[in-house]
């Protein structure tokens, strides 16, 4: 089992978050946390592997958190789960160390998506810690794309003239939006043509990857709104 500390300010939220840890195979809730003084009191006392950390604490930054943990050695792994999405903040995540960066709000699928990420990456380490403790290009290849390769679409049963890539940015506009969106605003987040954009939901939902729901408004006409629905 992979063991996680929520940490949220909002007591709510911190619940609804550690309800949707529950649910994926493997992991499991140890803590919750409202404040970094208290994350730091659960990290000396229980075993932790993984932090999902919101970035406005009232008593400091989620990123000053981090930082402060790789000074004191502590190897649990951190999951930014927070508002927060300049790019300073996203970047400064990046450089102190975060594995993953998720923006409220999000969706249960969202989430999942990132924690079998994580699970992908943790099975891949330990397959080559088991076999030499030594990483060759090929592995250090396998552990720097294990949080990537788990999440995109893969490649394998695409119609010819479908691409991956694009499949993935979809994916990602999807995963991030928190609600159904239409695909004239699928479009317009992933920078692609409407057309463009309606051939791939049309796969994607043919293929199980995502939910079709129906939007009724004035005209009578109701509008086709999706989902991501897919772990990755």
């Amino acid at each position: 089992m992979i063991d996680v500390l929520v940490v949220d300010d909002d007591f709510r939220v911190a619940e609804i978050n550690a309800a949707y840890v529950a649910k994926v195979p493997g992991f499991r809730v140890v803590s919750r946390a409202h404040t970094a003084a208290q994350a730091l009191s659960v990290l000396e006392r229980e075993h932790i592997d993984l932090i999902l950390l919101d970035h406005y604490l009232p008593d400091r930054t989620g990123l000053t958190l981090v930082r402060q943990l790789h000074q004191l050695g502590h190897p649990a792994d951190v999951i930014m789960v927070t508002a927060a999405r300049d790019v300073v903040t996203v970047r400064t995540a990046m450089r102190y160390g975060a594995l993953q960066y998720l923006v409220k709000p999000f969706s249960f699928g969202g989430l999942r998506s990132k924690l079998e990420s994580y699970a992908t990456l943790r099975r891949t380490l330990e397959g080559v810690e088991s076999r030499r403790g030594e990483a060759g290009q090929e592995q250090v290849d396998q552990i720097f794309g294990a949080l990537r390769t788990s999440e995109a679409v893969s490649a394998a049963g695409l119609p010819k003239g479908h691409s991956a890539p694009t499949a993935d940015v979809i994916r990602q506009v999807l995963s991030a939006a928190g609600e159904p969106l239409s695909a004239h605003e699928v479009a317009a987040r992933a920078g692609l043509s409407r057309s463009t954009a309606h051939r791939y939901l049309k796969y994607l939902e043919g293929a199980g990857r995502i939910s079709l729901s129906l939007k009724y408004g004035d005209t009578g006409r109701p509008e086709h709104r999706y989902t991501w629905a897919a772990a990755g």
